[in-house]
């Protein structure tokens, strides 16, 4: 299987899991962005006018003690303290150049995410450093969350406080499994000590939103072990719980393995058995008090706990992109930053534009990306998208609400369209139905 294959919608998800991104995190596909249309982040950042969506930032840190076999992100495991320092200057001259900007000068951002990578991999001192600067360009004052991933390996006490010190609102632990073995067989770099030693910090000092990641279906995963994770993430009872089931994109090393053993289906549970596994932790959940608020997501206290850079980014805020491969939008523009350490750090360090490809959306595409992606909430609210893009959802996709009507996979409830619960867990391969013509059969990535 080459990575130009095509995964076809619903039907790969009924089965064993095939090679692939499933996962629709943005529209139209990444495969549409084009280095020709570089040009038009430009204009946008240098138009009169500033933006008026709310404005995000996004940082990556592509740094890692250890790159897990199920990963397909950017990340770097052999880079010195010079690497990171080279880096960490050439994303914030970056930003320098987005705070001047007439687009986005002056403006200061309503959600702010650190992702990676791992963004706790830096120390307490250059993560001091970097955020005093980052600051120092744009405030952060009015921002409603400020999320941070971790790995649980990288903390200590003292760099907890300091990410607590330097404004983080929601905190992000990659959990991914309890039990040492699997997380050894799926290439994690932490230990099931490091996750109770860090979630006990974390809590004394007293986050506001702590989230915990978890993956179902991971390599060598069973009935029984599941259970007892989730019998873990009750007893640590987090305010968040997020849980994505496993796929294998073809940059992991779980398929660089399998295309030297000639096969064709991962080695990691089928769909069925994720979804099993989902449903179970989420009634598991809902009995222990929590509510499920999207395919991934399931809340202690939703009046309280929210997700702000999901909800902000799902209604086509702006988002400033920040370091190597990040991915932004801005005024209907989608880009992406170059995709290699050095291109991005030179970039940077000439002057230039750190942008690789892009993509300026029609109307119609920014009305169709909000539309699919807010479907992973579980609800879509017809009257948003007459307000916003002026279009009657139902008239249009009438035939596809039908089918899922008729499917018993969607119901209605004032005024609102809600799915179930079996599709809101396959709702990833369901959302293709509705891209554009010429997206369709498209690749993804």
């Amino acid at each position: 299987m080459s990575a130009n294959t095509i995964i076809k919608p619903d039907k790969d998800t009924k089965s064993e899991t095939k090679p692939g991104n499933y996962f629709v995190s943005n529209y139209p596909p990444f495969s549409f962005w084009r280095e020709n249309e570089v040009p038009m982040v430009e204009s946008m950042l240098n138009s009169p006018t500033a933006g008026s969506a709310p404005l995000g930032i996004y940082y990556h840190v592509p740094f890692c003690r250890k790159r897990c076999h199920f990963c397909y992100f950017r990340v770097y495991t052999d880079k010195n303290s010079q690497d990171v320092r080279r880096y960490i200057d050439a994303s914030l001259h970056e930003l320098e150049a987005y705070a001047n900007s007439p687009y986005i000068a002056g403006r200061k951002p309503k959600y702010v995410y650190f992702g990676g990578g791992t963004p706790s991999y830096l120390s307490a001192q250059q993560l001091t450093e970097l955020t005093d600067r980052m600051k120092a360009l744009i405030p952060w004052d009015e921002a409603e969350e400020v999320t941070f991933e971790c790995e649980p390996g990288t903390l200590s006490e003292k760099k907890l406080e300091v990410i607590k010190n330097f404004g983080v609102t929601r905190l992000s632990l990659g959990i991914e499994n309890f039990n040492d073995h699997i997380l050894e067989t799926n290439g994690r770099a932490h230990r099931s000590g490091e996750v109770y030693r860090a979630y006990e910090h974390a809590r004394n000092l007293g986050f506001q939103n702590i989230n915990i990641d978890l993956i179902a279906g991971m390599l060598e995963e069973t009935d029984e072990n599941w259970e007892k994770c989730i019998e873990r993430v009750l007893e640590l009872s987090p305010d968040c719980i997020t849980i994505y089931q496993m796929e294998v994109p073809f940059n992991t090393t779980i398929f660089k393995t399998m295309k030297e053993q000639g096969k064709l289906t991962a080695p990691v549970a089928d769909w069925p058995t994720k979804r099993k596994w989902v449903t179970q932790a989420y009634e598991a959940l809902e009995k222990a008090g929590y509510t499920v608020t999207s395919a991934y997501t399931a809340v202690k206290d939703p009046e309280n706990t929210k997700f702000i850079y999901r909800d902000r980014l799902w209604a086509g805020a702006d988002m400033v992109a920040l370091g190597v491969a990040s991915f932004g939008h801005l005024g209907g523009i989608h880009y992406q930053n170059q995709t290699h350490f050095d291109q991005y750090c030179q970039t940077q360090e000439e002057k230039k534009s750190a942008v690789r490809r892009a993509l300026l959306t029609t109307e119609d595409e920014r009305f169709v990306r909000e539309f699919i992606l807010q479907w992973k909430l579980g609800r879509v609210r017809p009257a948003y998208f007459s307000e916003k893009f002026c279009v009657d959802v139902t008239e249009r996709f009438s035939e596809i609400l039908t089918d899922w009507k008729d499917a018993g996979d969607l119901y209605e409830e004032s005024g609102d369209l809600l799915l179930k619960r079996d599709a809101l867990l396959r709702i990833d391969s369901m959302l293709h139905r509705f891209f554009l013509p010429e997206h369709q059969d498209a690749k993804y990535v």
